[in-house]
């Protein structure tokens, strides 16, 4: 776990899936399944080439520029379902959510936005 609050990845496509490297917390290619890769899908859309990567800021607290707010739903197979209302689209989060955070966070705050 790190003593960041807001912190900072770059997901993209590999293999077909979702993924995203974090040296800093000792994840590599770790992937998005369980409905978080189809919440991805939604919210690149407005995104050109996301498959190659994008940036997603996420905080468990309130940051101006969130656009998209994830709310905690319950746990599941040692990971926790998240679920983006303003969409009606669930989410499950695997276990490596707790290399960022001591416990999963009631809210995710978070940001999309291109490279560059």
């Amino acid at each position: 776990m790190t003593n960041n609050s807001i912190f900072v990845i770059n997901p993209y496509k590999w293999q077909g899936m979702w993924v995203f490297d974090d040296p800093n917390v000792g994840l590599v290619k770790e992937p998005f399944v369980g409905g978080a890769d189809t919440i991805i899908d939604v919210a690149t859309a407005h995104i050109p080439n996301a498959s190659k990567g994008f940036i997603a800021v996420f905080s468990a607290g309130y940051f101006p520029a969130a656009h998209i707010i994830l709310e905690w739903v319950r746990e599941e197979g040692g990971g926790n379902v998240y679920r983006w209302a303003d969409r009606a689209m669930e989410g499950w989060l695997c276990p490596a959510l707790l290399r960022y955070f001591a416990d999963p966070p009631r809210k995710l705050h978070v940001q999309i936005k291109p490279i560059g």
